[in-house]
């Protein structure tokens, strides 16, 4: 086994999701990772902030020195013993720290002298993220970018996730990209969606499909930014357009907006606090609109939950529900949905019901 994984196989090694030991310090693991890391630093913040200051103050040389005094006998051997508790679970890992520098070849040499040969990744997570970013540059160049639309609750995540030869923006998101499109678990930090991102891209551009299917999404899924340059090519795609009718729309919402998020809220908190936390979510997704709304529709609305979750509490009954979000649908979101597909008509290149968009994508493959 070599020592070092050169940046050629920086492509296979996030394909595979590789096990990866991230030697940088916690404060630099939390800015930002991948998915199949695990984070066993070298040195502590509180360590690597001495060893930076040394360095700037007193060279290169001076801040080895210190290094090696902050982190040495039982502290060493702990940070050894991190390692080796990993590699017993999974020998087949790789290390890296930021430059894929000094940090990389002292941990390599510290496990091997405890019998144990581990490769470091060259450049580090620095060139590997640099990878992952022109990964997402050149996506649009690999595959014709599709964009499917639709009005809300239509059922477009459903298609998508139905289509090898999609991307699942928003569950890389870990958002709906509406108001009501928050979920319990945090949404990961701006570098780590990139990162997923790129991973998800270049799996997609593994399998040579001719198109990339990518729902209609804003530049922000909840806040979530899409790169520039990706987005720039979304909005250039052509369009296909799911049409779904109400009677179908309606308990499509109905479920994701209350009956799953009720049912992920009291799986978290329990029942009387997951109902407390679902009623704040529903009141917090309708301030997020209020100011498009105005303040009176924005009132009826609130009364109308208000009013749904007294009955839900009581009767165990969530059809009225269904009041506020017909009209949620009525005065807001399928007037803004229709003013923003009048902007873009001239890219649509189809629109039907989710079979015939099926059927179309299937004859359009090659």
């Amino acid at each position: 086994m070599s020592d070092v994984i050169p940046s050629s196989e920086y492509g296979r090694l996030l394909l595979e999701n590789r096990p990866l030991i991230d030697v940088r310090a916690p404060i630099e693991f939390s800015k930002g990772a991948f998915s199949h890391s695990i984070n066993l630093p070298l040195m502590q913040d509180s360590e690597r902030q001495k060893v930076g200051t040394c360095y700037k103050q007193n060279g290169q040389d001076a801040a080895i020195a210190l290094g090696h005094r902050l982190v040495n006998g039982p502290v060493k051997q702990q940070r050894i013993d991190a390692w080796l508790a990993q590699l017993s679970q999974h020998p087949d890992s790789y290390l890296y720290c930021f430059r894929g520098g000094l940090r990389s070849t002292l941990s390599q040499q510290w496990i091997k002298e405890s019998g144990i040969n581990i490769p470091y990744i060259e450049g580090g997570y620095k060139a590997m993220r640099n990878f992952l970013i022109n990964t997402i540059e050149q996506a649009p160049n690999q595959s014709k970018v599709l964009i499917l639309s639709g009005i809300t609750g239509s059922g477009k995540t459903e298609v998508i996730n139905q289509r090898d030869e999609s991307v699942d923006l928003e569950g890389i998101a870990n958002h709906r990209g509406s108001s009501f499109g928050k979920n319990i678990d945090p949404q990961p930090s701006q570098i780590n969606f990139e990162n997923n991102l790129g991973v998800a891209l270049l799996k997609h551009q593994q399998q040579q499909h001719s198109h990339l299917l990518l729902e209609d999404e804003s530049m922000l899924i909840g806040r979530s930014a899409l790169p520039h340059h990706f987005y720039n090519a979304m909005q250039q795609a052509d369009i296909i357009v799911l049409d779904e009718p109400l009677d179908a729309r309606l308990p499509r919402l109905l479920n994701d907006y209350v009956e799953q998020k009720l049912a992920d809220y009291v799986s978290h908190f329990g029942e009387h606090d997951g109902f407390d936390a679902f009623r704040a979510y529903l009141t917090q997704s309708l301030l997020g609109i209020r100011k498009r709304l105005g303040g009176k529709q924005h009132q009826q609305l609130q009364d109308l939950v208000d009013d749904a979750l007294e009955v839900q509490q009581s009767q165990n009954d969530t059809s009225k529900h269904l009041d506020w979000i017909n009209l949620l649908l009525d005065i807001y979101y399928d007037p803004m949905y229709q003013y923003q597909l009048e902007k873009k008509n001239d890219r649509v290149v189809f629109q039907g019901s989710r079979q015939a968009i099926h059927q179309w994508l299937d004859t359009h493959k090659s």
